[in-house]
């Protein structure tokens, strides 16, 4: 890994570079994913069919494109109770974190007449879209779904990629039926998202779309916001690690790279006020990263997007965490609770040196799918809050509202809206 004195030059120098890592600077593909979306908006499933042979190589058709039970049952076999049991494990972490998150419809009134509130209600329906490729991700199914269930979400589709064989991973499959998932579909890429926002004959339109995705999918998710919400388009993933000289430099090293074997686009940062962890750190991710079966990514990965700041001091390596407002950020220093007291901007926060960076991807019970890019500025992790939506209530009796038309007339006469100001003005004028 690079190390480099942290200074206002290498700062925005970094942060540039970690920009070219958005979804938003890969335009080049925009053009296929808009080919790919209009052609399911207006073929349907015979464009999903099309693109799932085409892409994946499975000859897709009404018959086949839904799991059905008997492969459920059949993958749950496969991956066995052990792995179940560590899969239920998680799911109620998860369920029992989100629980706190629920909000109640709430009401005042007033003895003038007057009724004001806000009714919390679920979405009718969510897609939950899961990716193939590189990895197996049933953490990604618990994470999308079990806030979607705590919700109260009516019902939940989900959508993965099928192999050659027609067949769904059975980790993911085995997650899906634990976390509930009501439907299932053999689908992936940018069809899949198309066939959420739009429906298809097979695949029913829903309200919402969560999930990661390759930059086809964020990209895709993109351009159907508007047709139905989004969770974010979320870029690659990254890790920023705070520690001083009392950090262990294998531990640091191992997180580093635990999001570094994501993918060559996964950005892994470590700052200290310490040259000596920074030696030792680069010389542990040299040795880690040898042993790894995704060294190849890994390498790939700390060469575009790894770095090692030497910072003068930690508050300056907290000033320059929260610039960056990473994705995931460690505190592994001598005070690490009055270290995250500083931190403003950032998706999760694991404090000290046992809360490693895998405990929130797959076990403590927060949700794993974060603002990444920069985003956490501004963006929040997924949560309940992701599944419902708010309704104001307003009630006022005649005499409440007698009290207040007048104000209410001028104010909607100042904006030369004549039609707001008669609608008030109607229900006091004198009858004959």
């Amino acid at each position: 890994m690079r190390k480099v004195r942290l200074t206002r030059d290498a700062i925005n120098g970094i942060l540039e570079n970690m920009l070219k890592r958005s979804p938003s600077s890969y335009g080049e593909y925009e053009a296929a994913v808009a080919e790919i979306l209009n052609a399911v908006k207006s073929g349907g499933d015979a464009a999903v069919f099309e693109y799932t042979r085409k892409f994946d190589g499975f000859d897709l058709n009404a018959g086949n494109i839904r799991v059905t039970d008997e492969e459920t049952d059949e993958a749950r076999a496969q991956v066995g109770g052990e792995l179940l049991d560590i899969i239920r494990k998680s799911k109620e972490n998860v369920r029992a974190y989100h629980m706190r998150q629920l909000q109640n419809s709430w009401f005042t009134t007033t003895d003038e007449g007057t009724l004001l509130g806000q009714k919390i209600s679920a979405l009718d329906s969510v897609g939950v879209y899961v990716p193939g490729g590189k990895a197996a991700y049933p953490s990604s199914v618990i994470m999308n779904i079990i806030p979607a269930k705590v919700a109260g979400v009516r019902k939940i589709v989900m959508t993965t990629p099928c192999g050659a064989d027609g067949k769904v991973n059975p980790v993911v499959l085995a997650a899906a039926k634990e976390a509930g998932a009501d439907e299932i579909y053999k689908i992936g890429g940018a069809q899949a998202i198309g066939a959420l926002a739009f429906g298809t004959e097979s695949v029913p339109k829903v309200d919402k779309i969560v999930g990661p995705g390759n930059i086809y999918v964020a990209l895709a998710k993109k351009a159907v916001y508007g047709y139905v919400n989004i969770d974010s388009v979320a870029g690659p993933s990254e890790i920023l690690v705070i520690a001083d000289e009392t950090a262990n430099p294998e531990y640091v090293a191992a997180d580093l790279l635990s999001q570094a074997e994501h993918d060559e686009l996964a950005s892994a940062v470590l700052i200290t006020d310490s040259p000596e962890l920074a030696e030792k750190v680069s010389a542990e991710a040299d040795k880690l990263a040898a042993r790894m079966p995704r060294e190849a990514i890994i390498r790939k990965s700390l060469d575009a997007f790894g770095y090692i700041l030497i910072a003068d001091s930690i508050d300056d390596a907290v000033k320059t965490a929260n610039e960056i407002a990473p994705e995931h950020l460690e505190i592994i220093t001598r005070n690490p609770f009055e270290v995250m007291t500083k931190i403003k901007n950032a998706g999760a926060i694991f404090i000290g040196e046992y809360s490693c960076e895998p405990l929130g991807d797959y076990f403590a019970g927060s949700n794993h799918v974060l603002p990444t890019n920069g985003t956490a500025k501004f963006f929040s992790p997924l949560s309940v809050d992701d599944f419902i939506k708010k309704s104001s209530v307003i009630y006022y009796s005649r005499s409440a509202l007698e009290r207040v038309h007048e104000d209410v007339i001028k104010f909607a006469e100042s904006e030369r809206l004549t039609a707001h100001a008669n609608s008030m003005a109607v229900r006091f004028k004198k009858r004959d």
